[in-house]
């Protein structure tokens, strides 16, 4: 009985978290500018508007180039932090780790709030700039997590054996440690990309006149008619970060595959 109530529970609480997801392609393709049942008719007129939008165009363009650079600086960021953390002993390790990892539960206001007032306060203009740095602090402690797995798993007698056959610690780096954590770390890259790519707070706070693509859904909200445009968009960026998760799962599993680890969980 027991397990018939989880089960039901967890049925019901699936149906309540997807079903929005689920709606948002059903009205992308309805003709009517009401978003409500019953539907009106088929129509790609809404994907149409969406890629002939020159605002929108822009908006996805200053999207990609943050996303891009937060992956690529949190990625860095993430392997120097992971290998630390995986391999060496040091004076306050776990308080220096824990503070890295702290955007994880901390609220993103706060944080967007906290950045916004260091930021003016050292008379640093608001740019695309200032949000790839709230991004790539947010970003940076998921893509340490998915590493540190990856780090972990390795074996250290491959490190000791290139030792004997007289690598240098940086070329058993280069040579040995990157390619067996390579799955990891494109894992880590798209995960950070897509965080990136949707993340609203830190940007709608640092952006300044700028705009991002999550910034302008926000902002044409306020007008119904746009409603429809919005809800193409946001199947089309649904459907991308699935895409985008399945890549990093598949990498994550191709790495703990290569390093002979055992699998305990993954993103999807």
């Amino acid at each position: 009985m027991k397990f018939s109530s989880l089960k039901g529970y967890a049925f019901l609480y699936l149906i309540f978290l997807y079903a929005p997801i689920v709606l948002l392609p059903v009205f992308a393709f309805n003709s009517g500018t009401i978003i409500a049942f019953p539907l009106k008719g088929f129509t790609l007129d809404w994907f149409r508007d969406l890629f002939a939008n020159e605002t929108l165009g822009l908006a996805l363009k200053n999207s990609l180039i943050i996303a891009v650079s937060t992956s690529i600086l949190s990625t860095t960021l993430g392997v120097f932090a992971a290998r630390a953390s995986t391999r060496f002993k040091f004076p306050g390790k776990t308080g220096v780790m824990g503070l890295i990892m702290l955007p994880l539960v901390l609220p993103e206001i706060i944080i967007a709030s906290s950045l916004l007032v260091v930021l003016l306060a050292v008379g640093m203009p608001l740019s695309l700039f200032t949000v790839i740095l709230g991004h790539t602090l947010m970003a940076t402690p998921y893509a340490i997590a998915v590493l540190n797995a990856a780090f972990s798993s390795l074996d250290r007698s491959f490190e000791e054996a290139a030792y004997d056959l007289g690598e240098t610690k940086w070329s058993t780096f280069r040579l040995i440690i990157l390619p067996l954590v390579t799955p990891g770390i494109i894992s880590s890259a798209l995960m950070s990309f897509t965080i990136s790519l949707d993340e609203f707070i830190v940007a709608f706070s640092l952006a300044g006149k700028e705009t991002t693509l999550p910034i302008y859904i926000f902002s044409q909200l306020r007008f119904p008619k746009q409603i429809p445009m919005i809800m193409a968009l946001g199947t089309c960026l649904v459907v991308a970060s699935i895409v985008l998760l399945t890549i990093a799962e598949y990498f994550r599993r191709r790495g703990l595959a290569k390093t002979g680890a055992k699998d305990t969980g993954g993103f999807l």
